[in-house]
């Protein structure tokens, strides 16, 4: 596997992935619009094939990563592509002096949490509500970078 920055070629295997994901995915003019963005870090994982698999995207405004979405193809779950790209994400936000990452997750997503957790996130907060189809809470994640 190989982590690299989104592009252009990856934007209809990511759109699929979305649809696969999520409840309410990024289309692929949304995905598109973040090549375009200066605060955007998205990263995508290729399989051996070159097939993009899974991704992350985040924006990172004065040293502060929000993480917006991370994606792992069904099929590919289990297989380290997550953590491979998160370990990425965290390794270029360090490189830029960032300060923290931080994220929402569903409460009930137990093994994203688990994920996170490993990773050095910890729980900062409670966002009521913040998901729908269903209803739930998101528990707010942070990682302070040290120096």
């Amino acid at each position: 596997m190989t982590i690299v920055p989104m592009q252009e070629r990856h934007l209809d295997a990511l759109a699929e992935l979305e649809r696969l994901c999520f409840v309410h995915p990024w289309t692929r003019e949304g995905l598109a619009a973040e090549l375009e963005s200066d605060t955007a870090l998205f990263l995508a994982a290729e399989d051996e094939a070159g097939e993009a698999v899974g991704y992350v995207g985040s924006h990172v405004v004065c040293g502060e990563c929000y993480i917006d979405n991370v994606a792992v193809h069904p099929r590919c779950r289990g297989q380290g592509v997550a953590s491979a790209v998160l370990t990425e994400l965290i390794r270029r936000v360090r490189a830029q002096n960032g300060v923290f990452l931080t994220l929402e997750v569903r409460e009930s997503n137990v093994p994203a949490r688990r994920l996170y957790g490993k990773l050095g996130f910890s729980e900062a907060g409670r966002r009521r509500g913040f998901y729908s189809d269903p209803k739930e809470d998101a528990l707010l994640l942070t990682l302070t970078l040290a120096d």
